[in-house]
């Protein structure tokens, strides 16, 4: 039986439920009372069950379409409002003993450059990223308990955090490694971690088990109860996620809102970000042998459909797609991005040659962070370089009732206007501070309270004197 509230994988994502669920979704997707009265729901911004959302995914009246996609844009609004929050990954090591079909990284593959950063490679890679302007990093390993065991993890962030060059600071690391034990969260939740991320890959089991055919990432139970631990753990914000293309997105879709379901009737709080990536050619990866991929006009209805369900949840978009597929996104449900990333072992400090390539996946948006910035910028977007929430403790159920209620508004703009502001004065070229500046004084003026403005029109001065790190 489905039990959002049971910590057992079969229970809280339990295949009857979800085929039944897309049989629901089926027969009512021209349902238009129904539709409606799901829309209608969905407008009271407190979001939508699984099998609510999944009957709008499969709507296919144009009228309700458009009706699905205005509404994904105004959720969209009135909590992210116009901001993007940019980040990088940082690839630690591609040493891995699992063997995941889909990655490069898999044990069998034995022409993959195999590399894994010293302390000191990582210094120089996190100095290039603090002179590109990153702030928030995303720390990515294979899971190999030899190579790349928690003790390296844990002195990895301790490097990170310990660097401070010119006037860059990596304020914000995520981390995405393998399901690990409630000790081992722990002990990254002690290490001043932001985000623990974690992709289910898929949430078909008899697809997740052949998709993993050895190592520890086989173990499907182990994997989906991961964010549990994590929770256990003390580490409040978990991101979700699949691979779309793996298995059909119907089921992932309906799969991926009943873990955030899950969450939320077990801790009280769902994931702060879902990622919504698309199965990328890799190494020795052609996409083209999974069946199941979808094309842009399906992603970027799933993207609506996410928004609208799990409106206070941040949305992640990386460079696995290109230009266009993001523009198109954008307003649909995204509120944060990667910007200038590299996908391989280092890479940010020193280019790789063409015959030690690292690489997890193929980058599409190749683009300069500063084009990245530009681009946004040119669209009404405020590039947001922020990470006051996780400092200031604004985590979890606190994060979540400040979103809920609309009070983070008075956090988010004058954050990311003051982050902005950083990023022009120190690593911007001179047509992106130009279209910065005028974007920061447009903008003071939709900060509702006087005094608040006052406060960050003199930050931001200060800013221009060489002060940093300002947050609400």
């Amino acid at each position: 039986m489905y039990d959002p509230k049971s910590k057992r994988a079969e229970d809280f994502i339990n295949h009857e439920e979800i085929m039944e669920t897309l049989d629901y979704a089926q027969k009512n997707k021209h349902n238009r009372e129904l539709i409606d009265e799901i829309l209608n729901k969905a407008r009271l911004r407190k979001g939508l069950s699984h099998r609510e959302a999944a009957v709008l995914l499969d709507c296919d009246l144009e009228d309700k379409n458009q009706e699905i996609y205005a509404l994904a844009e105004q959720i969209k609004k009135d909590f992210y409002g116009n901001r993007i929050v940019m980040f990088a990954p940082l690839y630690l090591s591609n040493y891995c003993v699992n063997g995941c079909v889909y990655c490069p990284y898999h044990a069998k593959n034995k022409h993959i450059a195999r590399k894994k950063l010293t302390q000191e490679e990582i210094r120089r890679e996190v100095i290039a990223l603090q002179d590109m302007g990153h702030k928030r990093l995303a720390l990515e390993t294979g899971e190999d308990p030899v190579n790349n065991p928690i003790e390296y993890v844990l002195e990895s962030i301790k490097t990170i955090y310990s660097i401070k060059h010119k006037n860059g600071a990596i304020r914000r690391v995520n981390v995405n490694i393998a399901a690990t034990t409630v000790e081992n969260y722990r002990k990254l939740k002690e290490a001043g971690i932001g985000t623990y991320i974690l992709f289910q890959e898929t949430y078909h089991k008899e697809s997740y088990l052949k998709l993993h055919p050895t190592g520890p990432k086989h173990d499907y139970d182990y994997h989906t109860e991961a964010m549990d631990r994590a929770m256990e753990g003390g580490i409040d914000d978990v991101g979700c996620g699949v691979l779309f293309g793996l298995e059909l997105y119907r089921y992932e879709f309906a799969g991926l809102l009943m873990h955030a379901e899950h969450l939320e009737a077990v801790f009280g709080v769902g994931p702060h970000t879902i990622s919504v990536p698309r199965i990328k050619r890799a190494d020795d990866i052609d996409p083209g042998v999974f069946d199941n991929g979808i094309d842009d006009d399906t992603f970027a209805k799933i993207v609506a459909c996410i928004r609208i369900a799990v409106p206070y949840t941040g949305m992640i978009l990386s460079t696995r797609e290109t230009k266009a597929c993001r523009e198109r996104v954008l307003h649909l449900g995204i509120s944060q991005i990667s910007g200038g990333s590299r996908t391989s072992v280092g890479g940010y400090d020193q280019p790789e040659r063409s015959d030690e390539c690292s690489e997890q996946f193929d980058v599409s948006d190749q683009r300069t962070l500063d084009e990245v910035v530009n681009w946004l910028m040119g669209m009404g977007y405020i590039p947001s370089f922020c990470t006051a929430c996780y400092r200031e403790g604004r985590t979890g159920d606190r994060f979540m009732s400040l979103c809920k209620s609309g009070q983070i508004q008075n956090c988010c703009l004058p954050n990311a206007l003051m982050t902005l502001k950083e990023y022009l004065m120190d690593y911007a070229s001179p047509d992106t501070k130009a279209k910065g500046l005028a974007m920061i004084e447009q903008e003071i003026e939709n900060i509702p309270k006087e005094k608040v403005r006052q406060i960050v029109r003199e930050h931001l001065a200060e800013i221009e004197r060489g002060n940093r790190d300002f947050r609400f």
